[in-house]
């Protein structure tokens, strides 16, 4: 049996869980959307004007812009996203909330909080901030 280190065996459990997470998440389906669109129009409804720029969007989730560009397409045409174009720079543009993204996303917002409550038990508070403060400075590590 071949050993590896703590930090190679966090980073795999990582990506199981982010597996497991992903086929949980599929619940959100009911309305229409999946968990990476659940956290593009969470960044969007938390972002200033409810709009940001596509570069920004792509970093804040951890892909390439075409990346982030390939799934803004499918909501764009459902009717949840708009893009805006900068009335400044043409090479510039956002990607906004619209009202129906808006009502989608408070609607999914009580699905994902009640997956998430079956995922991590709220016994364990100390412990969820700590590991979210690993995360967080983990994510900052890999961008």
């Amino acid at each position: 049996m071949s050993n590896i280190s703590p930090s190679l065996r966090i980073l795999m459990n990582l990506a199981k869980i982010q597996a497991v997470i992903s086929r949980r998440f599929d619940r959100l389906s009911v309305h229409g959307i999946g968990f990476n669109d659940f956290m593009i129009l969470y960044l969007l409804r938390q972002a200033a004007g409810e709009r940001m720029r596509r570069i920004d969007l792509a970093e804040k989730i951890g892909l390439t812009p075409s990346g982030v560009t390939r799934m803004l397409l499918p909501l764009e045409k459902i009717g949840l996203i708009k893009r805006e174009a900068n009335e400044r720079d043409a090479r510039v543009s956002y990607v906004v909330l619209t009202e129906t993204g808006k009502r989608i996303f408070e609607e999914a917002k009580e699905t994902a909080s009640s997956l998430a409550r079956e995922i991590i038990p709220t016994d364990k508070a100390k412990d969820i901030i700590t590991l979210s403060d690993l995360l967080t400075d983990l994510g900052k590590n890999i961008l």
